[in-house]
């Protein structure tokens, strides 16, 4: 409870010994950090709620301590001082690893955010500090079972802390303890590679439809040609037989073609007629 406290406080909008103000459109974690700080160290609270518009399904939520002791006394207790120059992950409230997992569920539900896996893969930590971010990364290159590691970039004076695709989010958001999450990306990614095979499938196929009706309008003009030249009566029997079948049935593929010829010959012995074919057209 100390290390999940930790990150929602360093990661806040404000944590010094003269103020501490926390603020999220999330109600669950507005509400998961009161309980936290009130059962630690039942400071003073001061809560307001905006709501946006005239919903209240989202709003903004604003939990401050109100009494400078109260600030100063949880300040000191994370061994943080005023005289310190900039703000940095005090270690010795995390000098254990299994108090790293802790300390990320409240660093992200404090400041971090992800989208919906329906429309991409991103998850991020917006950290108002450089130095809080370089701490941050450093951090979670530590955790070995985050092999997907974070990258940091600026962002309109804010710091961001963010993994790109399914995997790094996904491990992260299992390592903080959100299992039901991970489920939901992990289901999603499936979803979606299904889908892009169907894609690929269908457009393969619809290729392919193409190239047939494109080649068999080819094979008919030239089959045309002949019999409007009158030249079709002077060709062989095997050229004949194709080429009305053929004339019949533009929809069939060179392999069906030779399947319906009687007798039935390979998709080569179409494919070799049919240049005959072209061949007698183009000398026509």
């Amino acid at each position: 409870m100390l290390a999940e406290c930790y990150g929602f406080l360093l990661f806040s909008g404000k944590f010094s010994s003269r103020e501490i103000k926390f603020k999220t459109e999330n109600k669950n974690s507005a509400a998961r950090f009161e309980s936290l700080i009130t059962e630690l160290f039942s400071p003073e609270i001061e809560k307001e709620s905006v709501y946006k518009g005239s919903s209240k399904k989202q709003g903004l939520y604003k939990l401050n301590i109100s009494s400078a002791d109260d600030c100063k006394r949880i300040f000191e207790f994370y061994g943080h001082s005023s005289k310190d120059i900039r703000l940095m992950i005090n270690r010795a409230n995390i000098d254990d690893e299994s108090l790293y997992a802790p300390f990320l569920r409240g660093a992200f539900l404090s400041c971090g955010s992800v989208t919906d896996p329906k429309k991409s893969y991103h998850l991020e930590l917006n950290v108002q500090h450089k130095t809080l971010a370089d701490n941050l990364v450093h951090l979670i290159n530590e955790i070995e079972v985050l092999t997907v590691k974070p990258k940091v970039v600026g962002r309109k004076g804010v710091h961001v802390v963010y993994f790109k695709g399914n995997t790094g989010i996904s491990d992260f958001l299992g390592f903080i303890g959100a299992g039901n999450s991970v489920m939901t990306v992990i289901e999603t990614s499936a979803y979606k590679e299904v889908m892009n095979r169907v894609n690929r499938t269908q457009n393969s196929e619809l290729a392919n439809i193409r190239k047939l009706a494109s080649a068999s309008a080819k094979q008919r003009r030239a089959i045309r040609k002949i019999i409007d030249s009158g030249e079709f009566d002077d060709l062989g029997d095997d050229l004949k037989k194709l080429a009305l079948l053929r004339l019949e049935n533009p929809e069939m593929s060179l392999k069906e073609l030779g399947e319906n010829l009687d007798p039935p010959i390979s998709r080569s012995g179409v494919n070799h007629r049919l240049e005959r074919l072209y061949k007698i057209a183009d000398n026509l």
